[in-house]
């Protein structure tokens, strides 16, 4: 990862210094806009799935970062570019979405990340836009010449989503070759609509978004700048947001505020003053005493981090709510000292382990039990009857915590 240069302004300072910063196009003249004047920026989300999840995070809290700085964030919603797909690290093509879909898609992102954002019509107040406000309306041969010109078929098949698949001998449609200038057309829009200077993303969007760079600089003869952040893995080298029963979505429908904390709550120990940098808003002196703890009292700075981290998704009380069942759940009797404990070898099925602990009476009904969302393995739901545990799922206390309910609970410590 590049260092990051020394920044002058207060937000690419801070912004460095939390850990988030990866790139940036033209860094001095960035830094001194940011230190003039209030920089509109955007960032843009397709619509493929009802919830973003954990690996969007970064993203979501680079909006906030603008936001507390005093600039105006700008959150673009795909509505247009989804009905093309993204093909950046796809094997095959996207299942094509219909419009409805699509629509209920982005009202439920929305739903599940409304606590991030003030949104409103104040000069730093968050702007909600939908791409398929211009995209939907475009008429394809003067799109062709307008837009389409400024674009190399030679530079296209260079870019790392066409390159991958066509090196693969793996089709791709012509919708999806024509996704990147979509996307390199939004940033002309809103800065054409709204004065936007700067698009973030993450770094292995980099092409595309100097693509909106360049397409910028040949149609409107403006100077707009990229910000990237880097792809987050752990301390372990497991990508940021993925653990044994999933992916962690950003819906409480999803996923729950109590399984949410607890996904926070079992930050490896390596990460716990990086993740308190990049995902809480707390001072940089208290999350420099937090990672300084050793031993047990780590669990504490871990704790902190789960709330904080909560408070910012689902608000505070759902967070307070859910440190609360974990302490009443963990340390008030239901903890290790007084749940059933069984041994066994792993890896192992899902399946084996459910019967194993007694939560089911066969593997029949341990598949029924997954099916009703009613089997969790350290509180997280269990979707996969054919999920195999190993040891990378232990918890901190070393054991694995199978639910059935809310009140059946049978630790199983490795053999």
């Amino acid at each position: 990862m590049p260092a990051a240069p020394s920044f002058k302004s207060d937000f690419l300072r801070t912004f460095a210094a939390r850990g988030a910063y990866y790139d940036c196009s033209a860094p001095e003249e960035l830094d001194r806009l940011f230190a003039s004047e209030r920089v509109t920026a955007y960032i843009g989300f397709d619509c493929t799935a009802d919830s973003l999840h954990v690996g969007s995070l970064v993203q979501l809290m680079t909006l906030r970062r603008l936001q507390q700085a005093g600039h105006k964030p700008i959150l673009l919603m795909g509505g247009g570019t989804t009905k093309a797909g993204d093909p950046s690290g796809k094997d095959e093509t996207r299942q094509l979405l219909t419009g409805e879909q699509i629509e209920a898609n982005k009202q439920s992102i929305l739903s599940g990340i409304s606590h991030l954002l003030q949104f409103g019509d104040g000069p730093s107040d968050a702007i909600l836009v939908d791409n398929a406000e211009w995209l939907d309306k475009l008429d394809y041969i003067p799109f062709l010449r307008d837009v389409g010109r400024h674009f190399s078929v030679n530079r296209m098949l260079t870019m790392e989503s066409v390159k991958l698949r066509l090196d693969r001998e793996q089709p791709l449609s012509f919708l999806e070759f024509n996704y990147s200038i979509m996307q390199a057309y939004d940033f002309v829009e809103l800065y054409k609509r709204y004065g936007c200077k700067l698009q973030s993303s993450g770094s292995d969007q980099w092409g595309n978004v100097v693509s909106g760079i360049e397409l910028g600089r040949r149609m409107e003869q403006a100077q707009l700048f990229g910000l990237t952040t880097p792809l987050i893995t752990t301390a372990s080298g497991a990508k940021m947001g993925k653990t044994v029963v999933g992916a962690v979505w950003l819906n409480a429908a999803r996923v729950s505020p109590y399984d949410y904390w607890q996904f926070w709550r079992n930050t490896e120990d390596g990460d716990v003053g990086r993740f308190l940098r990049l995902f809480t808003d707390l001072p940089e002196a208290e999350i420099a005493r937090l990672e300084k703890l050793e031993g047990a009292e780590l669990n504490d700075a871990k704790k902190v981090l789960a709330t904080e981290a909560t408070a910012i998704l689902h608000g505070r009380a759902a967070a307070t709510g859910a440190e609360e069942t974990s302490r009443s759940a963990f340390e008030d009797g239901a903890s290790a000292a007084g749940l059933p404990t069984i041994s066994a070898r792993l890896p192992d099925g899902i399946l084996n382990l459910a019967v194993a602990a007694g939560l089911a009476s066969s593997n029949s009904e341990a598949r029924k039990l997954i099916a009703n969302n009613g089997l969790k393995l350290n509180d997280a739901t269990v979707s996969d009857p054919k999920l195999t545990v190993d040891t990378s799922a232990l918890n901190n206390d070393g054991v694995l915590k199978l639910s059935s309910g809310k009140k059946k609970h049978v630790l199983v410590k490795p053999a």
